[in-house]
């Protein structure tokens, strides 16, 4: 099994920075993939950026130039840097993980942009 564990979300103004970390635990293994999706009220969920095992990263088109995912393999970790944040930033990010054909996900942490 695979645990994921998220922090870092909170309240920022626009324009602001935040930064995001997931810590996956468990049968991981060396080769997976690891991303953040979030979802807003009433939309659906939406890849934010992943990375793989590799370093090869996928953003999506909203967050192209801003936000940045870097990984620490060693220690299983990711990193979101969010910068340039918009009110249109405010979701929910989920940690996810992906291996062997196995989806895992976090809990979830809650990044609010508005003055």
């Amino acid at each position: 099994q695979v645990q994921l564990v998220e922090s870092g979300g909170g309240l920022v103004q626009p324009g602001g920075a935040l930064k995001l970390s997931c810590a996956a635990s468990g049968s991981i293994g060396s080769i997976y993939v690891m991303g953040w999706y979030r979802q807003a009220p009433g939309k659906q969920r939406e890849l934010v950026a992943r990375i793989s095992s590799g370093g090869s990263t996928k953003y999506g088109d909203s967050v192209l130039g801003r936000f940045t995912i870097s990984r620490d393999n060693a220690k299983n970790t990711m990193l979101l840097q969010m910068n340039s944040l918009k009110p249109e930033d405010t979701a929910v990010y989920t940690c996810y993980l992906g291996r062997l054909g196995s989806d895992y996900w976090g809990q979830g942490t809650q990044v609010t942009v508005s003055s």
